[in-house]
């Protein structure tokens, strides 16, 4: 694996573990698309280093776990007319 690649998966999962960001708020962040960061923190990572992926991957079961309710608040404040 490329150097460069090595480097912005660890980036990611660093920033995503003392966040506890969502992909789509990690991908933002480091201008790459969502499936780039997913991979990045489910393949590349586990490769890289195993002991973080695990840590990663509870914070990503959270937040599927959390998003219908995102979701539900991001459309109430819609409706009500709140910036989102």
């Amino acid at each position: 694996m490329r150097d460069y690649i090595e480097e912005r998966v660890l980036e990611i999962a660093g920033y995503i573990l003392e966040n506890g960001a969502t992909v789509r708020q990690a991908a933002k962040q480091f201008g790459v698309c969502k499936s780039t960061v997913h991979k990045d923190v489910t393949l590349r990572l586990q490769q890289i280093r195993p002991d973080i992926a695990d840590s990663i991957q509870q914070v990503l079961q959270l937040n599927k776990a959390e998003r219908h309710l995102r979701g539900g608040a991001a459309t109430h404040r819609k409706y009500k007319g709140e910036a989102l």
